[in-house]
């Protein structure tokens, strides 16, 4: 992947009072680059339970580049890519949630837990443009 057509990419996921937050952070981490920056906000549940909100952005190409080599690795990569025009927004933006349980076993898979969220660079700013973009991006071999 010579040039990456993302300008930034988004990771959050939430830590549960019921969940440690340490095995949480690790899960989250699967997708991250080493040296890459993990922003905690503290937030409360409806019935006072604790939240924390892990979130990450992702600018520099290389470390976009490692991202998306994590998101390759998913098993139902085409899945993602028949289904482009349903997670590209008309704010070129691609969307998907990954299985934090999984990426905590050190699996990629799609589920819930950690949302991904990139800025596909589209010339002119339209989702069919976006749409390719992500489509070229995830087929490179």
């Amino acid at each position: 992947m010579s040039s990456v057509p993302f300008h930034y990419v988004d990771l959050r996921a939430f830590c549960y009072a019921t969940e440690d937050e340490k095995r949480v952070e690790e899960a989250f981490r699967a997708f991250l680059p080493e040296e890459c920056p993990v922003d905690r906000t503290k937030s409360e549940g409806h019935h006072g339970d604790r939240i924390v909100v892990l979130s990450a952005r992702v600018e520099n190409a290389d470390d976009v580049r490692h991202v998306l080599d994590r998101i390759m690795e998913l098993d139902d990569i085409d899945t993602v890519i028949g289904e482009l025009d349903e997670r590209v927004t008309d704010n070129t933006e691609l969307f998907m949630h990954l299985d934090k349980q999984a990426a905590f076993g050190g699996d990629i898979a799609l589920g819930e837990g950690i949302t991904f969220r990139a800025k596909v660079e589209a010339y002119p700013a339209t989702k069919e443009a976006a749409v390719e973009n992500a489509r070229d991006a995830l087929t490179e071999d």
